[in-house]
């Protein structure tokens, strides 16, 4: 019985860590990001940028967050406003990325998940 436990907890331990590979923000987040938020949220003039301060353009200005804080929680895409704004979970619609022609993928949107439940490293 004791082998069995083991087994099943070393699955348990593993099988999570399977589903999905690392996130790299460098190789994964920074594409979407040039994509689809940094023309709003470029200093001096992105009205993203102008409106809140937030800057995209790095990961140092990412994790920076507002004028009004932080807008990742690393470990928590459900709690972490990047999350909200990107998969339009924000009442007010303060974030447009869903509107454009293209808006952003669905795809795009569980890579930002994935990085950030992952803790949105610097990798």
């Amino acid at each position: 019985m004791q082998y069995s436990n083991t087994i099943l907890l070393t699955l348990v331990i593993i099988l999570p860590a399977c589903v999905y590979q690392q996130v790299s923000y460098e190789r994964d987040v920074t594409p979407i990001l040039a994509k689809n938020c940094n023309g709003c949220h470029m200093a001096p003039n992105g009205v993203g940028y102008r409106a809140i301060g937030l800057k995209l353009d790095s990961y140092d200005s990412i994790i920076q967050g507002t004028v009004y804080g932080p807008i990742i929680v690393a470990g928590d895409s459900r709690r972490s406003m990047l999350n909200k704004l990107v998969e339009g979970r924000v009442g007010n619609k303060q974030c447009n990325a869903r509107d454009d022609k293209e808006g952003i993928s669905n795809e795009d949107i569980e890579t930002f998940q994935i990085w950030v439940d992952q803790g949105a490293l610097n990798n």
